[in-house]
């Protein structure tokens, strides 16, 4: 029996969300929605239902299990808790919400209805992200003493501002305060799930941040310095940006253990770069997939398929799930935190 999927927000990743729905043998996408008619988002030979209201969408498809959420970001706790309320299983897009108080609250919804919330961080799927997973758990690399994560992508006008045609038009919402919330929130999020997923909580945190080429495009800053201590032990620090002329520069992890030390680099963290711990051998790893291609931009790595097999895989009881809510709360509650450090005048 196929699980039946509807998909709310058909921009970029909400095309994916489909897409990849399609392609699995054992799911059905019964509908899909956005604000914007489908022929503007180029949608007009689509098969599914489309829908211009997720409240219509929720109300003739009780037949529907499970809701993709790709909103605007400010929209993810409302429309998670308006599926829930409608006893549908929640997949919802990185960030789970923009404040913890929200995340909260769909977690709660969840455990009331007895449904689950699937959060996408689909870059715990890269090969380099298993193994480090690995490596850290098996303490081949010893204590922790220091992580390094750099992320310096190119988010221009080109991002901020596309052409006519396509997404992007009828509601602005990337670079907006309110509905996009940070680079943090919209770029690296899947990092600072990563950084959660292998080491575990954050303290101690002091943050800088600038705003080097945002000033027209966004209402918050592009580029931050952050260091912390893990509560589990060891220093931390992540440096990002989005200044990047032209195109994305890295996405890489350094870390310094007792017993040695390991770099993943590349534009999405994809590549092994280093590694030299004791008695340990390097073992050959899958070819990382592709990065989501966007044209003028890319994004994190392309591994939507492995979401919805593990949400096929989690509702048949055949696995657990990949990300939880309440993962998904720690991350944003992590960048919540970081950017309480932030000043008035963003352009300090």
């Amino acid at each position: 029996m196929k699980i039946k999927f509807a998909v709310i927000g058909q921009g970029h990743i909400g095309k994916r969300h489909a897409e990849m729905i399609r392609r699995n043998p054992e799911t059905e996408l019964v509908a899909v929605c956005d604000v914007l008619p489908k022929e503007k988002l180029e949608l007009a030979g689509i098969k599914e239902k489309y829908y211009s209201s997720a409240d219509e969408l929720l109300k003739s498809h009780p037949e529907v299990e499970v809701i993709n959420i790709c909103s605007p970001n400010a929209l993810h706790a409302e429309h998670a808790l308006n599926a829930l309320d409608a006893n549908k299983h929640v997949v919802v897009e990185k960030p789970m919400a923009l404040h913890r108080l929200d995340c909260e609250r769909i977690l709660s919804k969840a455990l009331q209805k007895h449904k689950q919330v699937f959060c996408v961080m689909q870059n715990r799927y890269s090969p380099p992200s298993v193994w480090l997973k690995k490596i850290i758990e098996e303490k081949n690399i010893g204590d922790i003493f220091m992580v390094q994560l750099n992320c310096y992508w190119n988010r221009d006008e080109r991002y901020y501002l596309p052409s006519l045609k396509g997404e992007g038009q009828g509601v602005r919402w990337k670079g907006t305060q309110e509905l996009d919330g940070g680079t943090l929130f919209t770029q690296f999020s899947h990092w600072i799930d990563l950084l959660y997923w292998m080491f575990g909580d954050i303290t101690d945190i002091q943050a800088k941040f600038a705003d080097f080429t945002h000033a027209t495009l966004t209402e918050f800053e592009d580029s931050g310095f952050v260091n912390f201590r893990f509560v589990n032990g060891g220093m931390g620090s992540i440096n990002y940006s989005t200044a990047v002329w032209d195109k994305n520069l890295e996405s890489s992890i350094t870390i310094v253990g007792s017993k040695g030390s390991v770099k993943v680099g590349g534009q999405y963290m994809d590549k092994v770069e280093y590694c030299h711990i004791k008695d340990y051998t390097m073992p050959v790893l899958k070819e990382t997939a592709p990065a989501n291609d966007y044209g003028a931009y890319k994004g994190s790595a392309n591994n939507h398929n492995f979401v919805i097999e593990n949400v096929v895989d989690s509702i048949k009881g055949r696995q657990t799930i990949t990300t939880n809510a309440l993962e998904g709360m720690k991350v944003v509650d992590i960048i919540e935190r970081i950017y309480s450090y932030r000043k008035p005048n963003r352009k300090s």
